[in-house]
């Protein structure tokens, strides 16, 4: 057996034998930005920074996030490194850069009448029960969306009402959606949409009646838009300006929190939802060792949760 190495490599190659072809250049596809890396060092900077301004908690083994969301931010910045955006940020004072990093990193992932259920509760127990208990009884009935991203879960509660009240209804509601977000809830306010959005769980009949075409968007009509208010509010804080609901959603955002600040938020949440009041969370959430002051409830497919 004979083995071919470099010192015994046969030197009697033909001269016609072809040379190996050159490998092709890799140039970089028109238009495609260069991903800045991030080090495990600008992954604790910028958690702990982020973590302060909105409560979201990104583990080191979600550093891609920051890349991903955040990519777009440095190039328009022309920072090289995630250290120079850091810095960069740190010294607008306007805060603009801070807040468009927040719009970035918080998750706008939503949907007209998402997981259908909560509405289906929402029109055949939970407002007929609300409606039967004020009967005759001063005040607004109060209902919050408290992470509202940009208003369809907001919206898909008024047209549930305005079905089940009609278009003239007797009872004083007060519909309130929240978000940390000023893109969404600047969205939210005009009640505007793309064909993608508004293609998401909205059947056809309820997009021909509820919303009017403009351009290549779509908008809710002024009927459905003015049954709710928008603000931004951060769900770390203070909750003592809000007052009292008789009905909250807070679906999908406390996955993204501490189990410590899950803990904070449930307690405020009880803290400013009536006595007989309701709360409804996300399919896959549970208050089960989170907030003892809450009882799981159930109606049908669909959880939810009142006071003890």
């Amino acid at each position: 057996m004979s083995l071919t190495t470099p010192g015994n490599i046969s030197r009697n190659t033909s001269p016609n034998s072809a040379a190996p072809a050159p490998k092709p250049e890799l140039k970089p596809i028109p238009g495609m930005r260069k991903t800045v890396k991030i080090t495990p060092a600008e992954v604790q900077l910028f958690s702990k920074y982020i973590y302060g301004l909105c409560g979201i908690n990104i583990e080191a083994s979600k550093s891609y996030l920051l890349e991903t969301r955040l990519g777009r931010m440095l190039e328009n910045e022309k920072c090289d490194s995630f250290t120079t955006f850091y810095h960069k940020i740190k010294s607008d004072p306007s805060k603009k850069l801070e807040h468009q990093m927040v719009d970035a990193m918080t998750t706008n992932e939503t949907l007209f009448f998402r997981d259908t259920n909560p509405f289906e509760l929402l029109k055949h127990k939970i407002l007929p029960e609300v409606f039967d208990r004020r009967m005759g009884k001063s005040g607004a009935i109060r209902i919050w969306s408290a992470a509202c991203s940009t208003g369809q879960e907001i919206y898909s509660i008024a047209i549930t009402l305005r079905e089940l009240l009609g278009p003239t209804p007797t009872i004083n509601l007060k519909l309130m959606g929240t978000d940390i977000s000023d893109a969404a809830i600047k969205q939210a306010s005009y009640g505007v949409y793309n064909k993608f959005e508004i293609e998401r769980g909205l059947p056809q009949e309820r997009l021909q009646r509820y919303f009017s075409p403009s351009g290549e968007t779509w908008r809710i009509k002024d009927e459905i838009r003015s049954m709710a208010s928008f603000q931004k509010f951060n769900l770390m804080g203070s909750f003592a300006s809000l007052g009292k609901f008789d009905i909250i959603f807070c679906r999908n955002v406390a996955i993204y929190f501490t189990f410590e600040d899950r803990v904070k938020l449930f307690e405020k949440i009880a803290d400013v939802l009536e006595p007989d009041g309701y709360l409804i969370i996300g399919a896959t959430e549970s208050l089960t060792g989170v907030c003892p002051r809450f009882v799981p409830k159930r109606h049908l497919k669909a959880i939810f949760y009142q006071l003890k």
